[in-house]
Order: C-alpha cells, then sequence, then structure tokens
C-alpha cells in the first residue's frame, strides 16, 4: 500500500513547528518495514519537521511501532527503523 494522508493526525496540542518535535499518530494496513521507507512519507514532507515522533499503528498486524523523522529534505522524508512497542495482555 501506499502513504495515506487521511491516516496521520497530531496527538494533543501541537509546538511551533521548529522550536519542538512534534508528535503524531499514524494508522495502516502497512507494515512497519513499509512505512520506515525513505519517501514513504514524502506527500506529508510539509508538515514533518526532523525530530517529530511518529506512532505508527499497523492495523493488519495489529503492531504499534514508535519512529522519528530523521531527515526531510527537498520532500524526501527519511525516518529511523522504528521501535516495536509489545501489545500483550496477559491477563
Amino acid at each position: 500500500m501506499a502513504y495515506a494522508v487521511t491516516g496521520l493526525n497530531p496527538i494533543g496540542g501541537q509546538s511551533k513547528k521548529g522550536s519542538q518535535s512534534a508528535m503524531w499518530s499514524y494508522t495502516s494496513a502497512d507494515a512497519i518495514a513499509t512505512v520506515n521507507t525513505e519517501g514513504y512519507f514524502n506527500d506529508a514532507s510539509d508538515i514533518l519537521a526532523v525530530g517529530d515522533v511518529i506512532f505508527v499503528y499497523d492495523n493488519n498486524t495489529p503492531t504499534m511501532s514508535i519512529v522519528m523523522v530523521a531527515s526531510n529534505a527537498s520532500g524526501v522524508v527519511d525516518v529511523t527503523d522504528g521501535t516495536t512497542v509489545a501489545m500483550t495482555d496477559s491477563d
């Protein structure tokens, strides 16, 4: 699949762009290996900044991963590989 603008949403009160990192949530059926590919978030390059944190929810698996925007130059966005957050409940 591909990036869907409807899946990316700000979390809470956003800081002023360029002064602090912003937090985002992104929901997709795409696996983290697809989402963390350079260029995946290019259509959001005008709103994402280096250092922004994105909580990525793969609603197909389901899994949650946390990525950061590593670079955003000339409309090309690259995010980190991501840290997966365990979604288990043992009770």
